[in-house]
């Protein structure tokens, strides 16, 4: 296989169902859209489920998918990073393993990067985004870190309808990796609040319910998204002060 031009992480813990149908679907998919210039890599957290191993059995059918088994490490967000970080693609991405994404929305962010976006968002928030079906409490849990990450990173938060987003893609050369040290689940607003994208695009998507496994979003990961934000908004003061 030649370079790619685009690498898609897929972060995984625990996501053994999942992962086969969702690498099988993005392959389909990326075939018609990038053939043989893109790369899917699954950074697995050493999951007790052994997706790792699931993910390798796919790997050793087709090429263009890569996995890097972290052992001793944790965390959604820096498990996108250490994908990013091993990628050969001039575009970067991130997709979930559990399905919610719908893989098809995919295409429409590559096609934003070919018009020359320097961030292609999936967000819930333009035409043709939402969620499924969501129950109050969560829509004013979602809502809420969203407002306070407007409040303390306002220019970050604010750049995109949809700063929670764990779906979109990147110029390679729009972010110094080396700068990403994210806390939690929440890695999109480490981006903007660090990285310089002039030209940024939105393509929206219904967020799915999960099919199968379990959520891993707890109280803990809250915690964690208030400690990221508190940091980045110090971090993009030092940025703002150079």
């Amino acid at each position: 296989m030649s370079t790619p031009t685009f690498s898609l992480v897929i972060p995984t813990y625990k996501e053994r169902v999942n992962i086969a149908p969702l690498l099988r679907q993005l392959s389909t998919l990326l075939d018609g859209a990038l053939p043989g210039r893109y790369e899917l890599i699954v950074v697995d957290d050493d999951s007790p489920d052994r997706t790792w191993e699931a993910a390798e059995e796919i790997a050793a059918q087709m090429p263009q998918v890569r996995v890097i088994r972290r052992i001793g490490e944790r965390g959604l967000a820096t498990a996108v990073v250490a994908g990013w970080k091993a990628a050969q693609g001039v575009w970067l991405g991130v997709i979930d393993a559990d399905l919610q994404h719908p893989p098809e929305v995919v295409l429409a962010l590559l096609a934003a990067m070919e018009r020359g976006a320097d961030l292609a968002v999936a967000s819930r928030h333009v035409a043709g985004g939402g969620v499924s079906d969501w129950s109050l409490f969560r829509r004013m849990l979602s809502r809420g870190a969203q407002a306070l990450g407007i409040l303390l990173l306002p220019s970050a938060a604010r750049a995109v309808s949809d700063p929670m987003s764990g779906y979109f893609v990147l110029r390679r050369g729009a972010v110094d990796l080396s700068e990403l040290h994210p806390l939690g689940y929440k890695i999109l607003l480490e981006v903007l609040a660090l990285g310089d994208f002039p030209k940024i695009e939105e393509a929206g998507y219904v967020f799915q319910e999960r099919r199968e496994g379990s959520s891993k979003v707890t109280w803990r990961l809250y915690g964690e998204y208030l400690l990221q934000i508190w940091r980045l908004r110090a971090a993009s003061r030092r940025k703002l002060r150079k």
